[in-house]
């Protein structure tokens, strides 16, 4: 199959998940990536659960196994004199090189954007790293939970009166997984166009506290106003808009989300189109009303069922959704009449489902051509392809280079 990105070689010198999930999103569209781990140990991601059947295992990591999709799995020991000079074979017929490691690392290995662009003029190298290859902070340790305390966003989450708190875990990784693609691709395009290759420094801190999840508009806030966000009180979860909770149903829980526009809309689902001229509700956005709003909303609910609710509601044009689990996700007739979810045979897993494609394309786009390698499987294939016979790779492995 022809996809957008068949013809794209990567190099995918990365662990974890923001390094990954960038590769991924490159692999799943076409893009031909080997994927190096180390030797008997593999990416860290291996050994990071949720297992499955909740089995600890490094080839029935679902996290690993999500993150490196159609991807090639060789081992190498890059510390070894051998090992880099593969490397840099390898480098020599690859359009990107993918790493995470720490700022330094590349340079202590012989491996720098400097010297790996003599040997590829055309190689494009993208760099991720926690706050960046240069700065006071380039060595400083992190993690998702660091990056969201320091970035500032934890500074308003929580309850007002105790300590800020943590949000969800990894999804800023996975945000900055997509952004580090994005810009990749960007690069690798002028690069396509004018032969000429580059290095991205992609600072995980930076590429944070520009995005639209609070940060940018927190720093620009401050930019202008000198103040700090606040923390709200978390109780009422729509903060802005009444009504401001969630609502028990029968089988579950439901959410409205009624901005100014949709109001009528929502009166009118209610089957009280009088409490838009209501002297109560005439700004939606006056929280000290919410009340009023909320019993009328429950007495309206009655015994329906969460699908009752949301389907009565979205088909007067009315924004409400059920609490979704992820049984109901998985289940979902939404997701299944678009074939998001693709089922992916594993060696050591079996059949599974995982999500699919996060951009659905009419043509060459999103594939599942392989599963996540096992380690090391695709060391014969790799290392022959560069040159390397059996009785190489014997001797390969007896020092433990591969």
């Amino acid at each position: 199959m022809e996809q957008v990105l068949s013809d794209v070689k990567i190099l995918d010198l990365s662990w974890y998940i923001t390094g990954p999930y960038c590769a991924k999103i490159l692999a799943d569209y076409g893009a031909d990536i080997i994927k190096v781990e180390k030797p008997g140990e593999g990416d860290p991601a291996r050994a990071m659960g949720p297992f499955h059947n909740d089995e600890p295992h490094p080839e029935k990591s679902g996290l690993f196994l999500h993150l490196n999709t159609n991807k090639r799995g060789i081992t190498l020991n890059l510390k070894s004199k051998t090992g880099k000079k593969i490397i840099k074979e390898l480098v020599s017929d690859v359009d990107i090189l993918i790493n995470s490691f720490s700022p330094g690392v590349m340079e202590r290995l012989g491996l720098s954007f400097d010297e790996l662009i003599k040997i590829n003029p055309k190689l494009v190298m993208t760099s991720i790293s926690n706050f960046g290859q240069t700065g006071p902070y380039r060595d400083y340790k992190s993690n998702d939970l660091i990056s969201y305390a320091m970035g500032g966003s934890m500074l308003s989450t929580g309850i007002p009166s105790r300590e800020p708190v943590n949000l969800a875990r990894n999804i800023k990784m996975y945000e900055c997984g997509w952004l580090a693609a994005t810009a990749t691709l960007g690069v690798w395009m002028g690069t396509y166009r004018d032969g000429i290759g580059d290095h991205i420094d992609f600072s995980i801190m930076e590429a944070l506290s520009g995005s639209t999840d609070r940060r940018s508009a927190q720093l620009l806030g401050y930019n202008y106003c000198g103040n700090a966000s606040p923390r709200l009180d978390p109780k009422n979860l729509r903060r802005f808009f009444i009504p401001t909770n969630v609502f028990p149903v029968k089988d579950d829980w439901v959410l409205p989300s009624i901005v100014p526009a949709r109001w009528p809309a929502f009166a009118k689902a209610l089957g009280r189109p009088e409490l838009v001229k209501d002297p109560r509700f005439k700004d939606i956005s006056d929280t000290s009303k919410a009340q009023d709003l909320d019993d009328i909303f429950r007495e309206w609910i009655g015994d329906k069922d969460k699908e009752e609710v949301c389907s009565e509601m979205q088909s007067l044009g009315s924004a409400v959704t059920p609490i979704n689990t992820p049984a109901d996700i998985m289940n979902s007739e939404h997701f299944k009449e678009r074939g998001f979810w693709v089922e992916i045979d594993h060696p050591a897993t079996g059949k599974l489902t995982y999500p699919g494609a996060p951009i659905d394309m009419s043509d060459g786009g999103f594939a599942i051509r392989r599963p996540a390698p096992l380690l090391g499987q695709y060391n014969q294939e790799v290392y022959e392809n560069l040159g390397y016979t059996k009785e190489d790779l014997i001797t390969l492995r007896g020092q433990k280079v591969i």
